[in-house]
């Protein structure tokens, strides 16, 4: 009989002590797997990310008293449509404000354009550019001045409607020394746009001097030692506003859906200076100038009023063409006028710009041209300048 159960309990023997063992084998591992969700270590923006959503999750006192709006603030759950959070009358002031202005400022069709979701962008720009001026500074005499061309790369940071931008000349950071720079300043918003800019280049120039009293003899030097600054304020209003948007192709604050165009009309000044340095004038310039004489220096401001037409040309659901032209008339005070020329006269001028556009998501990138021109011409003398600025650049909203 007992050789009978002699089996049965080896049996028993073996499948108790299988059993035992993969206890202790998934034992093992799950130790192993607490020790492994221990070790990884958050980043500093997982650090930063979960320390915000813990202080905003985080219990607070829900009373609705006078101060409960700044407690539900400071936890995330602001909310202007709930009449119960307590505001302070001038933060109420200032919220309907802020939504009256824009709805009668910002508001557009939405079958023509429609917000990107982002109230910052930041994006960086390479800018190429040149001025000119074509004058009469002596009666038998025309001097042509083209700078040589500008390099500049500089970047824009831009909040809703406001943007800033600073640029300065590849040359400034690679030799050092002061060749150019640019700042500019602007507002845009459905139904206007305002910008404000610096601009000051010192590059080498190339002069022709053309003396008449010779057959229109042309003699051409490089010159140095000349200071051209400009700073203005541009101003102007969009009829078409509901569904023509200038910030989809110049700040990037908004997607034109359908092609649409607008007629323009605002207000422009500008200051202009350009300054010889006597000391730095090539001593073979001399033999081209009148006896003892010196080119005069140009300093005038414009006072103006524009009129134009810009439209938006929707190519496809990334791409989008602008084209803005704006002649404008107006009042030019010469500051430092010749002897016999009057101080103020009638100017005539015209600005174009061209901007294309590329989107993919919260991305964007383009190119733009842009040109100033400026005449005044008056008895024997006349003035023309001009700025032309092609730039290419890349961004992102956030």
């Amino acid at each position: 009989m007992a050789l009978c159960f002699l089996p049965v309990l080896s049996w028993g023997q073996q499948a108790t002590e299988q059993s035992v063992v993969p206890v202790q084998q998934d034992t093992i591992t799950v130790q192993q797997d607490s020790v492994a969700v221990e070790q990884p270590k958050l980043s500093l923006k997982q650090r930063i990310t979960k320390r915000i959503n813990d202080k905003l999750n985080e219990p607070y006192d829900t009373t609705r008293d006078s101060r409960y709006w700044w407690r539900a603030m400071k936890h995330g759950k602001i909310n202007f449509k709930d009449s119960t959070m307590g505001y302070p009358k001038f933060v109420m002031f200032c919220y309907k404000t802020y939504m009256w202005g824009d709805k009668a400022f910002n508001s557009y069709d939405s079958a023509y354009v429609k917000p990107t979701g982002k109230n910052w962008k930041l994006f960086l720009k390479s800018d190429n550019w040149f001025d000119s001026y074509i004058g009469t500074p002596f009666k038998d005499m025309k001097v042509i001045m083209n700078s040589h061309l500008v390099s500049n790369i500089g970047v824009t940071l831009s909040f809703m409607a406001v943007s800033l931008g600073y640029s300065i000349s590849i040359s400034n950071l690679i030799h050092g020394g002061k060749v150019s720079n640019k700042v500019d300043f602007s507002f845009t918003c459905a139904r206007f746009t305002a910008d404000a800019y610096y601009w000051e280049n010192q590059n080498d120039i190339n002069v022709v001097y053309v003396d008449k009293n010779t057959d229109n003899e042309r003699h051409k030097i490089r010159q140095s030692g000349v200071t051209r600054k400009a700073m203005g304020l541009t101003a102007y209003y969009f009829f078409n506003n509901r569904r023509y948007a200038q910030a989809a192709a110049y700040c990037f604050s908004k997607y034109q859906k359908r092609s649409a165009g607008s007629f323009l009309a605002g207000i422009s000044l500008q200051h202009f200076d350009v300054k010889f340095d006597p000391e730095k004038m090539p001593e073979e310039a001399n033999d081209y100038l009148p006896m003892q004489a010196e080119l005069p220096r140009i300093l005038y401001n414009d006072y103006c009023v524009l009129v134009g037409y810009g439209y938006n040309w929707v190519l496809g659901p990334k791409w989008l063409l602008n084209f803005t032209l704006t002649p404008y008339l107006g009042y030019r005070y010469n500051i430092m006028p010749q002897p016999g020329e009057r101080q103020s006269d009638f100017s005539l001028n015209i600005r174009a710009r061209i901007g294309a556009v590329y989107n993919h998501k919260n991305f964007f990138m383009g190119f733009q041209a842009y040109g100033d021109h400026h005449r005044y011409k008056k008895h024997d003398s006349r003035l023309v300048s001009s700025l032309l600025e092609f730039s290419a650049l890349a961004g992102i909203r956030f």
